[in-house]
């Protein structure tokens, strides 16, 4: 156990649909989990927008948030993230706040610009497909004069180690990739995703204005959201670069989670984006969430066993024509070693930076993160074939950890002294 006490512990589930599984069984699984994660002491349980992919089941966080909200007793629920690519913020908010109506201080309404292809246009900087991940909209309203700057993107780094924290560069992802392109073009035919949001800066106001009871257009017109006034959420902002969402998330003084999972190559250049341009508003400090991708198991060997699936996985996410594909079983994934050089490039800086092992390998280096970061807390993600390994990975992990049951909800944000609303 390390001498200083360690960082809340939180989880994002995808909802991951096995091969031979069906959708229906992931909601179900997911729902089990966090009845586990509640009891385990994990803070709060965050749920991602995927639509169209065979692999993931997480395509309505509101409603996996309110089903796992009546199940569960004292974790926070939400989103990681909504998209506004997709839902309007005012939908988005509407539904969080119907939420927190049944259940106050536990919920969490976490935004996302937009779903960009892997190594496309997103905030000038390489990374990632996930929730957070952003393309560019409409230029945001100038900053107020006395917000500080935010520095601007630093050029892709190759992988380094950084204090102890390996970095990797970012993959070698082509935006123009034509199966990607249409892909991304196919869903949004389906999806019917027709809306152009407005600048990220608007967006999050408008959640902010309608909660307040203050909000109006710029004729004067006022409107009013009843399950959005006075509603009981906390609003997060995810990011995967040092662009527009880190940047707005901290003018506008609100917590950010940093999707280190997913694009590692540019999470402390998000993180130093989000802090120089923090200015008080929402929270009088800045407060960060970090991700993390883990497999626990009872030993190396075994974790590194269950976690072979992930390279075929993240692969299909990045190349597939059909987006994440139904999570392989071990015995049926492609042994690293036998794998072609070209696929490995693609997926290395995610496979490198999985947190696999036993409890205490683990442990170490996600203080490791921790400590490079300056995470608040940290937010992590599981990826198994079998449910149950899922499952005895987060309660091996809570136990190395020290997570304490029964822990207050709000101990880890409006209760600590320095993220007091201002």
């Amino acid at each position: 156990m390390s001498e200083n006490p360690r960082v809340p512990l939180s989880v994002l589930d995808l909802a991951v649909v096995p091969a031979g599984g069906t959708g229906a069984q992931a909601v179900r699984a997911a729902v089990d989990l966090a009845v586990d994660l509640d009891r385990l002491g994990y803070h709060r349980v965050w749920y991602a927008e995927h639509h169209l992919s065979p692999g993931v089941g997480s395509a309505s966080p509101a409603v996996l948030a309110a089903a796992v909200a009546a199940r569960t007793e004292r974790i926070r629920v939400g989103s990681g993230a909504v998209l506004l690519s997709t839902t309007s913020p005012l939908v988005a908010a509407e539904q969080f706040g119907t939420i927190a109506a049944l259940h106050p201080g536990r919920v969490d309404l976490g935004l996302g610009r937009a779903f960009a292809p892997p190594g496309g246009p997103k905030d000038g900087a390489p990374g990632g497909t996930a929730p957070g991940d952003t393309v560019p909209v409409a230029a945001a309203p100038a900053a107020p004069a006395d917000a500080p700057a935010a520095p601007a993107p630093r050029p892709a780094l190759g992988p380094r180690v950084v204090d102890g924290l390996y970095v990797p560069g970012a993959p070698p992802i082509d935006g123009s990739d034509s199966v990607l392109r249409e892909r991304l073009r196919a869903q949004k035919r389906v999806v019917g995703a027709s809306r152009t949001p407005a600048a990220f800066r608007d967006e999050l106001g408008l959640v902010l204005g309608l909660r307040a009871g203050d909000y109006a257009e710029a004729d004067g017109t006022r409107h009013v959201a009843p399950p959005v006034e006075g509603a009981d959420f906390d609003l997060w902002v995810l990011a995967s670069s040092a662009g527009e969402s880190a940047r707005v998330a901290g003018e506008l003084g609100l917590p950010i989670a940093a999707n280190f999972h997913v694009s590692p190559a540019t999470t402390l250049d998000t993180i130093a984006a989000y802090r120089a341009a923090f200015r008080p508003g929402v929270l009088d400090r800045p407060y960060v969430v970090v991700s993390a991708d883990v497999l626990v198991a009872e030993t190396t060997a075994e974790a590194r066993a269950l976690a072979t699936p992930f390279a075929d996985w993240v692969l299909s996410i990045r190349r597939g024509a059909a987006g994440a594909v139904a999570y392989p079983h071990p015995d049926d994934a492609v042994p690293w070693e036998e794998r072609a050089a070209d696929e490995r490039a693609v997926v290395a800086d995610r496979v490198d930076t999985r947190v696999v092992g036993a409890p205490a390998d683990v442990v170490a280096r996600l203080e490791t993160l921790q400590r490079v970061t300056g995470a608040d807390e940290l937010l992590i993600t599981t990826a198994t074939h079998d449910p149950a390994d899922a499952r005895r990975s987060f309660a091996l992990l809570a136990g190395a950890w020290g997570v304490a049951p029964g822990a207050d909800a709000g101990a880890a944000t409006a209760g600590d002294p320095h993220l007091t609303l201002v």
